[in-house]
Parts: C-alpha cells; structure tokens; sequence
C-alpha cells in the first residue's frame, strides 16, 4: 500500500510540471485503465508475483496523473473568455469571504451569480425608453464563478487617466454574506513569472480564483441583500464580527493583529516588523493558524473532554472514553478550521487529523508510515495542486520526522528532565528534518531557530491561542489584554533573537536536496546506529552549494519580470549591478517588488553585495524598490540622476570595466543637470554593456529628444545586439532613426499586462519587426547571455506550466 500510495502522489506531482494538459480522450482511458487493473489486481486472493506488484505501481502513478489532469481540466472550463476581458461587466453576486484591507480600498472573493455587458445593459434600457423593438440579439458575457474583486475607495492605481475618479470617503464597505450589484473590469489571472518567484498564478488555479478585477469607479456599486444565507457566509460574517471585536477591543496594542491573526487566520493586521523578526527566528509558522495550532487545538479539546467523561458512569456506558475524546477533538479541529476560513493550509491539516481520528476510532494500529501516506493520499485526491505550495512539503516533512524520531525510540523516561531532553530532540528533529526544504525553497533559515521555537510554540500553542480563541467564545477585554500582555514578553525575546544573522545561500540543486534529505534520516537515526556520521557529509552539498557565475568575460543578464516597470540584474564572473529596483505597488513598507521580487531572486542566486546599483530616474515604477535593497544588501556604487540620492550622477562619459565586460553610461549629458525643465524620463541613465561576444543597450524611461541627442552625441555605441526598448513601448519613444541605429536583433519590452498606459503602442511594436521582440508580461523574466554568442531565454517558456495564462 506504501507504495502504492507514493507512486500515486509521483503521478500527481507529475502533472504539475506539465506545460499543456494530455488529451481529454487519454486522460480518461488512462483513468479507467488503471482503475480496471488495480480493481482486478486487489481481487487476487493469492499473493501477487512481482511482476504484478510492479505493474499496480505504475497503474497508481498513471490513476495520479489522470486523477489530477481530470480536475484540472475541469477547472479549465471556467476560464474567462477573451471577450470578456477587458471590458465592463454587470455582475450580481455574494461576497464569499473576508474582506482584506489595503491602502486604498479592500479585496474579496466574490462568488458571481448573474452577468451582463454593460453595453447589453444599457441597449436593454435604451429600448425600453423608446419601447420601439421586442427583443435584442446581444451577446451573452460568460465569467468564472469565483473572482477576485478589488474596490479602490479613492484613486485607482493602475486604471486609464479617464477613468480615474475619486470616491466619496463614505463609500460603503463590504461585508460577507452580502449581494451586490457591481460593474466590473475583469482579466484573466497573471502573476509576475521570475525563477524562484511566488506563481501567484498558481495561487489562484488552486483555489477556484478563475478571473481578478476590479469595481469602475463610474459604475454601479449596489447593495442588493445585507445577507443571504449559506454556512460558508455565515462563517465569514462571524470571523468579520471576531475580527471587528479584537479591533475595537485595543484599538492601539501593536500585536492585536497577531492574536487576530491566531485567532481567526487574518493575518493583515501583522505588521512588515514584526513578519521581519518572525522570518529572523524561524517561528513564521506560529503566527497563523498552521497544522500546529489545530493540532494541538484538538488534543486540548480531547483531552478534557475525556477527562470529564470518565467523571460519569452514564456516559462510559453509552461510549467509552477514548472514542469521546477522539470525537470532541476532531470536532474541535473542524470548527477551528472553519474559524480559520476554511484556507488550504488548515484543510490539509484537517485531513490528516481525520485519516488518524478515523484508525483510532476503529481501533486499528495503522502504524505511522501508513497513517502519514494515509493522509497524504486524501490530501491529493481532495485538492491534487497542494504539491504546489511549499507549506505541502514543510508540514509533511515535519510530521514524518517527527513519526520517525518518536517510533525510533523503547521505553519513556519519568522527570522533567528527560521531558526537557525530549522536547530538545524534538527541536533538533524539525530543524534538521526541515532544513533540506527550507534551503530549496527560500535559500535561508535562521540559526536561532531550534531556542526561539523551543519557547515559542508551548507558549503560543498552550497559553496565547487557547486565549485568543477563549475570547471569541467569553468577549471580555481583560481575557483579551492579559493575552497581548504574554505576547508582548514573547515578542521581546523574539526582537533580541532577531538580531542574529540569518544563514543565506545560492538555492541547491534538486539532487544535492535529495542528499540531504538522506543525509537527515542518517542523522536522525537512533543514537548507537552505526556511521550517523555520513549524515553530516551527505548535508555539505546543499549547505555549501557554489552560487553559479558566469566564465570570465562573459555576461549574465536578467530582465525581471516586475509588471510595469523595471529591474534589470548584470551579472558578470566576480560582480553584480542591479539596473533600476522594480516598481512601488502601494505605499506599504513591504508592497514594492524590491522586496518581494528582486531581492528574493538576489538571494537565489547568491548574491549578497550589489558591485554597483543604478537608479536610472525618479519614476516610482523604477525606484520604488530602491528603500527595500539597500536595507538588505551592502551597495558599493550608486549611480542615479536624483540629486538627493547620496552616491554618483551618472553622466554620459562614465565607464568601467568587470571581468572582461565593458560598461558605458551614455546618458544623461552632465550639462542636462543644470536644466531645471527637464522631465524625469529625459534623466534616464542609459548604460551600454559589451563584451567579446556581442552587447546590450538599457535605455530606461528616454523619449524620442534624449534618442535625438544620442544620436548627434554617439552614434556608433548605440548599436548592440540586444536592446531594452525605451519607455516600455510608449508612443513618446522608439523613432525610426533610434531603432535603426541600435539595429537590434532581439528588443524586450518591460509592461504590465494590461497596463494602464496600453504600452507598448501597436504602432510602436509594428517599428520593431525586423525583430525578435519579447515582452515581460507574455514572456516572464527574459535571461541574456553574452556568452559565446548571444543566447535569449524566457522563463514562461522554458518553465511552462498548464495554467499560465489560462
């Protein structure tokens, strides 16, 4: 059964690295084939030969793969059609979850019940004024059930010049449960597409999410029932109503947020500090409902009730003891889940717990491993994309170790000693037993982690959360402020934790991952096993992985896919320069792709210091990661053409040389700074880099006078192999002349899909076609090499997957 289980989870995980689904017809022969074989190999009554195990093996990784490829196909069908996008809609449905806060209005859910183009709307109205035609043959919009909707409560940031309005301050707020009338613009789901980036795509695909949009600010915006009724929007109103009370109750402790959070799952009230010194210690994990917190939420729970059950004779009678506890605590985990939101995380904790419930109740030993693959096998035919999300991996590898370490051991010795050596071991279990993930997944873990958990789990898990939810039962404010009083101790320790060093590496490649992970069941083996020892050897690959660089001479170039704006990484054998820091998405410390885009990558490939960092102008789409990097990395150079930034003016003249390539800035002039007229676009630092094996020129945000002056000012350097199109393909940009003396092969247009600046220009792409043209918000990050030749590659297209752009 083991592995027969493990080849069926193989089979799903398959199909998640697929860039286009099998054939419907196939999928389904494929279904009932190796359901028909495994049926016919479980009647056997005699002991299956080999060859026949075997082949049951393979039938449960094609029934995997099938299994999976059916629902997503299925999910598939409720795309958004191409028709619909981009244009507005009438839509009339409910609220489906917890409104999320932002900084200029609120995201939710929202489950669509009816759909209209407004066009249809308003010619329906048209001829009911006149009352001159019968009937109308419009066309009828087509949208997913699920969506994301955003409503911005004042200026709208990526939405058309003439569109943009502002709302009135008393514009009303969303609750779930609610039915509402909206007009909405909608578009299919996309995510930024950067190696060892968040696929937020994928996010999406998993839960139903099948279109993201947003509310017009000119339509309508109407509230049709304050409720309509459904357990899940019963459940959603309910935590809106627990979170309003944290709220209400200390409107100004500063960790209200994190009870909340523990509470009911909403983590936006914690702050980007306090998730800073959670990352720092390694206790992420406990501050938000996690597999940890419904665990032990059950085990409170059965614990007292089979406590006061053996208080009654009546009751023994009538069940015994141990089913009861088994009950109330699978009771509990499933009400603390639904509190939770339901969200996937808490779902798959909810089905090992009920996998395990159910052999206890039976009676039945299943023994660990088989309990474990048990509860993994639900967990895949109930929702086959968890293999996506690394929480799949962290809370399955922790749980496994934890099985391993604990039926390693004979007998339990008495005192608080030895209860202190097993809750050590069990640290030193989970850190080891994690850290082959953790370095694959995130490229760091925290060195402090084993002693900050040490503490902070049985205080979050025994004292924190049991009160916090104690709270939402018995709503009295003293409850609530003795609880934040023991989390403001533990956060003080927490913050002095935090101040040592994370360890941070090059993310290691899959084999030397897999090493590793033999590596950690060597070590985790009991104490007498002989050659533990070579557990500590099979770690050094993934510890110490080389970053990788390019030869001597040659140039690595990364065009990151940040929607609109740019990030451009050069990476040469011995340095690094970062050319413009990416986007600021809102005015949140953490909401600008610095921090949640370039550094991320940054960290993947082992960079740790920028050689140089160049801040081509103003424009928030370029500098507004620019606080985020420096805060994370040493800078040795910094070049900007904004005169309040420390550093160097980069000037036309300037040039240095790294390992064998040659860097050219070749704009702004230096007389261009006494100007005071100058826009900021016409400041742009534009850098030429070349090598032995061709050149690229970055030419940022310039206009058609700046391409004008490099034209008159050095005609011969512009001409290069690979050219980032000015502007993103603005109207302003890319004359013929420009374009002509470049006489590029390959141009990369950095845009945001479906901007709204509509860039880049159809006119202006139609200039390029002697061309290769990539564009970031098709192609994803764009790789360059300058290496032998010059050598394109997206990552959307070497990295494919089923759902992108679907």
């Amino acid at each position: 059964m083991r592995a027969n289980i493990l080849a069926f989870a193989m089979g799903v995980g398959l199909l998640q690295t697929w860039g286009s689904l099998p054939p419907f017809a196939l999928v389904v022969a494929m279904f009932f084939g190796a359901s028909a074989w495994l049926i016919r190999a479980g009647a056997r009554r005699q002991p299956a030969p080999l060859a026949w195990r075997s082949i049951s093996v393979l039938a449960c990784a094609v029934l995997g793969l099938a299994w999976a490829a059916l629902l997503a196909e299925q999910r598939l069908q409720e795309r958004l059609p191409a028709d619909s996008e981009g244009r507005d809609l009438q839509l009339v449905g409910v609220v489906a979850g917890l409104p999320q806060d932002f900084e200029n209005g609120e995201r939710f859910a929202f489950v669509v019940e009816s759909v209209e183009a407004v066009e249809a709307v308003e010619a329906v109205e048209a001829v009911e004024a006149v009352e001159a035609v019968d009937s109308l043959d419009l066309p009828q919009a087509r949208v997913p059930p699920r969506i994301m909707l955003s409503w911005y409560h004042g200026q709208r940031a990526d939405e058309r010049y003439e569109a943009l309005t502002a709302v009135p301050p008393a514009a009303p707020r969303t609750r779930p449960g609610e039915r509402w009338r909206f007009t909405v613009r909608l578009k299919k789901p996309h995510g930024n597409a950067n190696p060892h980036g968040f696929d937020y795509e994928a996010w999406l695909f998993e839960r139903g999410l099948r279109a993201t949009g947003y509310v017009r600010p000119k339509g309508v915006a109407q509230r049709l029932d304050d409720f309509v009724f459904g357990p899940g929007y019963a459940i959603e109103r309910l935590r809106k109503r627990i979170r309003s009370s944290f709220r209400t109750a200390l409107p100004e402790a500063p960790y209200v947020g994190i009870l909340a959070a523990l509470a009911i799952g909403d983590q936006q009230a914690i702050s980007t500090e306090q998730w800073r010194v959670f990352r720092q210690t390694g206790v992420t994990h406990l501050m938000s409902i996690s597999g940890l917190h419904v665990t032990m939420v059950a085990a409170l729970f059965a614990a007292l009730v089979g406590w006061l059950w053996r208080r009654s004779e009546r009751l023994l009678l009538w069940l015994p003891a141990a089913k009861a506890a088994i009950a109330a605590g699978w009771l509990a985990a499933f009400a603390y889940a639904l509190l939770a939101g339901f969200a996937v995380p808490t779902q798959r904790t909810l089905y090992m717990l009920s996998v395990v419930a159910l052999a206890l109740w039976s009676g039945r030993n299943l023994g660990a491993s088989r309990s474990l693959l048990l509860a993994l096998l639900l967990v895949l035919v109930l929702d086959p994309w968890a293999v996506l999300a690394p929480g799949f991996w962290l809370s399955f590898a922790a749980v496994g170790v934890l099985f391993f370490v604990g039926t390693a051991r004979l007998g339990v010795r008495p005192g608080w000693r030895a209860t202190l050596a097993r809750w050590g071991t069990t640290q030193w279990a989970v850190t080891v037993g994690t850290l082959p993930l953790l370095l694959l997944l995130f490229q760091q873990f925290s060195l402090v982690s084993p002693l900050a958990n040490a503490l902070a789990i049985p205080v979050v898990s025994f004292l924190i959360t049991p009160l916090a939810l104690l709270y939402t039962i018995v709503p009295w404010t003293p409850l609530l402020q003795l609880d934040h009083w023991l989390l403001s101790l533990l956060m003080i320790v927490l913050e002095w934790l935090a101040r040592w060093p994370l360890w941070q590496q090059p993310a290691p490649p899959l084999l030397a991952t897999l090493l590793a992970l033999l590596g950690v069941l060597c070590l985790l083996l009991p104490r007498g096993f002989p050659a533990r020892w070579l557990g500590f050897c099979l770690l050094l690959p993934a510890l110490f992985w080389p970053a990788a660089r390019p030869a001597p001479g040659d140039a690595w170039v990364d065009v990151l896919d940040v929607g609109q704006g740019l990030a451009v990484v050069v990476r040469t054998a011995e340095h690094t320069l970062l050319y413009d820091t990416g986007p600021l998405y809102s005015a949140d410390s953490d909401s600008d792709a610095g921090q949640r885009i370039v550094l991320p990558y940054l960290r993947a490939i082992g960079v740790d210091r920028l050689d140089a960092l160049i801040v081509t102008h103003r424009d928030k789409d370029h500098s507004g990661g620019l606080v985020a990097i420096r805060e994370a990395l040493p800078v040795g150079r910094l070049l900007s053409s904004l005169p309040e930034l420390d550093g160097e003016r980069c000037a036309a003249g300037q040039s240095w040389e790294w390992d064998g390539v040659r860097f050219t800035m070749l704009h702004p002039d230096a007389a261009a700074y006494r100007l005071q007229t100058a826009k900021t676009n016409n400041m742009s630092c534009v850098l030429r880099l070349e090598n032995a094996s061709g050149s690229m020129l970055l030419s940022a945000d310039i206009e058609a006078r700046d391409e004008q002056e490099l034209l008159d000012r050095a005609p011969a350097l512009l001409r290069s192999e690979v050219l980032l199109v000015p502007h993103h393909g603005s109207g302003t940009s890319s004359t013929l002349a420009f374009i002509a003396a470049v006489a590029a092969r390959d141009v990369i247009i950095p845009v945001g899909y479906r901007n709204r600046y509509q860039h880049p220009r159809p006119d202006v792409v139609a200039r390029y076609a002697g061309s290769r043209v990539w564009r970031s918000d098709a192609d994803g990050a764009v790789r360059i090499e300058l290496a032998g030749g010059v050598a394109l590659a997206a990552y959307r297209s070497e990295h494919r997957r089923y759902w992108y752009g679907q």
